[in-house]
């Protein structure tokens, strides 16, 4: 039940387009992998490779100020807006509805923690009204302009509009399928016997583990699994109903990485993924043109660490999870112990990471506390290494550059990503906190991994790993590759649909 609707502000409609598949692509938070502040949303990355191809035109609908001008100017690098083959349109957030700050922050890195984000998603259900009418508008223009598709990250539609819908999904094909089945399992309550037929959890029911019955091979702590609140229980029902109804999902994934989960999703659970990744691949690169003579800081140093020959650590430990203090000056003291040179980017921006630390690490650290595109750090000759919480545009960035990870999962499905990222694909490293899901993560820990990710015999194993797979990364985006094949079939088949 909505809250009551203040008058509306006017929406421009996309301009009128030549014969052409229309999409209307509603991602008004979803952020990018763009280290912070994580602002263009990744539906974004749909439209350049579309429109440049003449496949579709995009209508991009998103919440003002920094998730605007985000897509705006990536759409702009990308030269996809020069012929208005993609279009932005602003979805201001309306009243609160109840939902307060969560509301209010009209932007996911805006949110104030991760325990705020359920909050924060169930209050973009406010922008539903303001889509459904700006899109009715559009179904009532010109045929040629009337989109054959609409793409919704959290902003469902109503199906009397009559127009075909995919969902996009942020997270891995691998975390999708193993939390389904969890759901399904509900491990840690009384077994009982499959779905499936296999047996039931006796074994893991007096452990503290859950192995996946259908992928056996999957054996997780109970502890890797986000306790889920009424409220979060009630949202991922909400959510899997809107991806039950839609015709399909975008995975930002690629086919070769994760073929025998979305295998299982399209037998076992469905609808139809569309691995249709890496789209980091899609995105302009801003060193080739407009920076040639302004540089920001932190290109010009990794510029200078590459010209004598030094291997760069990266670290960026996400958006939303809020890191207390004390955590961030164990980090910075493992850092100073491993002897490592490292580009930091330190959030918040006012951390403070320790007396002198800055001053002892001088000349081979640099802590940046600005914004930072990651996939351009990622590409750097000088990053030989990438210390992240396991974010999955993060995981997909850093295999796509060949980058080998330690891998500290802080939040959300990202222990599931560290368990496929180390003990299934093999190109990276665990940092172990010091106890529990949320336990401190000594210096010497971070110490150790470091040390053995830059130069030790592990680290070389999921370093060459890694190149390797970037390599095969790189292939899907390519004319003929599986992705793009894919991106071709998707759109023809909506067409057909309408």
């Amino acid at each position: 039940m909505h809250a009551a609707k203040a008058k509306k502000p006017w929406l421009p409609l996309p301009p009128p387009l030549t014969a052409k598949t229309s999409i209307a692509a509603s991602c008004p938070t979803s952020p990018s992998s763009l280290s912070w502040p994580k602002a263009t949303p990744s539906l974004s990355w749909i439209s350049p490779p579309s429109s440049r191809r003449g496949l579709a035109a995009v209508t991009l609908f998103t919440t003002p100020g920094r998730n605007a001008a985000f897509a705006r100017g990536a759409l702009a690098k990308a030269g996809a807006g020069d012929d208005d083959t993609a279009v932005v349109v602003e979805l201001p957030f309306p009243d609160d509805g109840g939902h307060g700050a969560a509301a209010a922050a009209g932007s996911a890195e805006d949110v104030a923690s991760a325990s705020c984000f359920s909050a924060f998603i169930e209050a973009t259900s406010l922008l539903r009204p303001w889509f459904e009418d700006a899109l009715a508008a559009s179904l009532l223009g010109r045929r040629a302009r009337r989109p054959k598709a609409v793409v919704h990250g959290r902003v469902r539609v109503h199906a009397a509009l009559g127009v075909p819908r995919l969902s996009f999904m942020g997270a891995s094909a691998f975390t999708q399928v193993v939390r389904e089945l969890a759901m399904r399992d509900k491990p840690g309550a009384t077994p009982t016997p499959h779905q499936d037929g296999h047996p039931g959890s006796d074994d893991d029911a007096s452990t503290d583990t859950y192995t996946v019955p259908v992928f056996p091979h999957l054996r997780f702590k109970l502890s890797e699994f986000a306790p889920m609140s009424a409220s979060d229980i009630e949202l991922h029902a909400k959510a899997s109903a809107a991806v039950a109804a839609s015709q399909g999902v975008i995975v930002n994934t690629f086919q070769d990485l994760e073929s025998r989960y979305i295998d299982h999703w399209n037998r076992c659970i469905g609808p139809r993924a569309w691995p249709i990744g890496p789209l980091c691949l899609a995105r302009y690169s801003h060193s080739v043109d407009d920076r040639v003579h302004a540089k920001p800081s932190w290109i010009r140093w990794l510029d200078e660490e590459a010209e004598v020959g030094r291997a760069v650590l990266y670290i960026a430990l996400g958006t939303l999870a809020a890191i207390p203090e004390a955590q961030l000056k164990e980090v910075a003291d493992g850092l100073d112990r491993a002897g490592v040179d490292f580009l930091w980017a330190v959030r918040p921006s006012n951390a403070d990471l320790g007396t002198g630390f800055e001053d002892r690490v001088e000349g081979r650290g640099k802590g940046v506390r600005e914004w930072v595109d990651q996939w351009e750090i990622l590409q750097h000759t000088s990053i030989r290494g990438f210390l992240s919480h396991g974010g999955w545009n993060s995981v997909l960035e850093s295999i796509t550059a060949g980058v080998p990870m330690a891998v500290w999962p802080i939040e959300f499905e990202q222990p599931m990503n560290a368990r496929f990222l180390v003990d299934e694909l093999k190109v990276g490293i665990r940092i172990y906190t010091d106890g529990g899901r949320f336990s401190l993560v000594k210096s010497e820990e971070v110490t150790r991994v470091v040390r053995e990710l830059m130069f030790g015999e592990e680290g070389a194993i999921v370093s060459a790993s890694v190149k390797a797979m970037g390599v095969r990364a790189r292939l899907p985006m390519l004319q003929g590759g599986s992705s793009w094949k894919i991106v071709e079939e998707m759109i023809g088949e909506l067409c057909t649909a309408t």
